[in-house]
């Protein structure tokens, strides 16, 4: 069974809570104990500065979601765990990935999008108080990604955004300079992508409505009795759609004990009740972790040592990684021979090919198109249901490209999934396709 690489991370802007728990530190200390997985855990604190100019709660963070992911069960001895700012070929991938990606993908972003749609309703400039930082956001996180190849990346829906883009840069990247980067994959925990909060909202640092994940018990119990609820009295049967309490016990339940909740809910139990349950189902699972953080949080000194073996073990694939890289783009020693202007032509008649692009829309579906090198769409696909079948309708294409004859009979049959071609069209897909199999077929 071949190796499939995890990797995550976590912003320390803030101390961890339930969201990230369930949402990111226990679905990747679970992985990180499956066969055929090699793990990647990182502590985001370059993505930090881009929101948090507070130090010293950088630094406190970073302590604490380490020890958060250590006390859950991570061990460091089969897995990479390491600080972001430790491994600094990271930030240099990043400005190799920043030189490959549109202007017009970023401008896309959600996070940069809100901040100009905010800024737009409050008549004020489109970027106002909008930092580089924010705007490249999503090219450091592709760095984060693709500097490991990995392969699959557990994250909320709200960020599939950012593992399309990495995947956008991966292909950008591959086509100007070759097989380098593997196409990432969004990881999706279906049941927790994303918790509530005590409002109802996302649990989030940014709406300061979390829970602590390792509050005491009494602290627990007390943020719990504040989580928002109906005005419906015992007795009253209670909705369990919309309800943050009722989520949040989904998410550390069994499908038994979510199912006799939900006929609770049906039955009336009073809300303090319900809030009763909640408090006992979540320290059943936190409690026994609640010793080892609070033993690393007094010994910061283990935390670190563990975190820099991490960015040895990081930087023991980065480094010659980087290495090939730099001389994929030119970044070449000068007396190690200079590319001839055949090979220079060569390289310019690759970049000139036509090319497939798959991607995701926003209605989920997965498309393709193929672009003519001065992007003109020659191509372009229907829905499929997934990104295998997608990528299995031009494999297929790409194979029966070989010749224009076999390229036109291959497109002919395939009018189901494609949108509709006149002739003209028609013959300039099948003379890009034959174009296509010619350049594999001399190279």
């Amino acid at each position: 069974m071949s190796t499939v690489r995890f990797l995550t991370g976590i912003t320390t802007s803030g101390t961890p809570h339930l969201g990230n728990y369930v949402g990111s530190i226990r679905p990747a200390v679970r992985h990180s104990k499956a066969p055929g997985v090699e793990s990647f855990y990182f502590l985001a604190d370059y993505h930090a500065l881009i929101k948090i100019d507070d130090p010293a709660r950088i630094q406190r963070s970073t302590l604490e979601i380490a020890a958060s992911w250590l006390a859950a069960g991570l061990d460091p001895a089969h897995v990479t765990f390491y600080r972001q700012s430790d491994v600094p070929e990271i930030p240099e991938l990043c400005w190799f990935l920043t030189c490959v990606t549109g202007k017009g993908v970023l401008n896309r972003a959600h996070a940069y999008k809100a901040s100009v749609d905010k800024n737009t309703a409050a008549n004020l400039d489109p970027d106002a108080d909008v930092t580089a930082g924010l705007f490249m956001y999503p090219v450091l996180m592709g760095a984060d990604i693709l500097m490991f190849n990995a392969h699959k990346v557990p994250v909320g829906r709200d960020q599939i955004q950012h593992i399309e883009m990495a995947r956008d840069m991966a292909a950008s990247f591959n086509h100007l300079y070759g097989e380098h980067f593997v196409p990432p994959q969004a990881e999706i925990e279906e049941s927790v992508a994303t918790l509530p909060g005590l409002d109802g909202r996302k649990m989030s640092k940014s709406y300061d409505n979390t829970i602590p994940l390792f509050s005491s018990r009494e602290q627990l119990k007390k943020l719990i009795a504040g989580i928002k609820t109906d005005s419906r009295a015992p007795g009253e049967a209670k909705d369990t759609e919309g309800s943050a309490l009722f989520q949040i016990y989904q998410a550390f339940a069994s499908a038994e004990e979510t199912q006799a909740l939900r006929q609770a809910y049906a039955n009336g139990i009073a809300w303090g009740e319900a809030k009763d349950l909640l408090l006992e189902r979540i320290d059943r699972e936190v409690a026994p972790m609640r010793a080892a953080y609070e033993d690393y949080m007094a010994h910061p000194e283990k935390v670190e040592a563990l975190l820099l073996a991490g960015a040895a073990k990081a930087r023991a694939i980065a480094t010659p990684f980087m290495a090939r890289l730099r001389g994929a783009v030119g970044l070449r020693p000068l007396n190690a021979g200079l590319q001839t202007p055949n090979a220079n032509a060569a390289k310019a008649g690759k970049v000139a090919l036509p090319t497939f692009k798959q991607y995701r829309d926003k209605d989920g579906q997965f498309y393709f198109k193929l672009a003519a090198a001065d992007g003109t769409v020659l191509l372009q696909s229907r829905a499929f249901a997934s990104g295998k079948e997608a990528g299995q309708t031009i494999a297929s294409l790409q194979r029966d490209g070989r010749d224009a004859a076999l390229a036109l009979q291959a497109l002919g049959a395939l009018t189901d999934v494609l949108e509709p071609l006149d002739a003209a069209d028609l013959a300039a897909a099948a003379e890009a396709l034959a174009m296509l199999a010619e350049h594999v077929a001399s190279n």
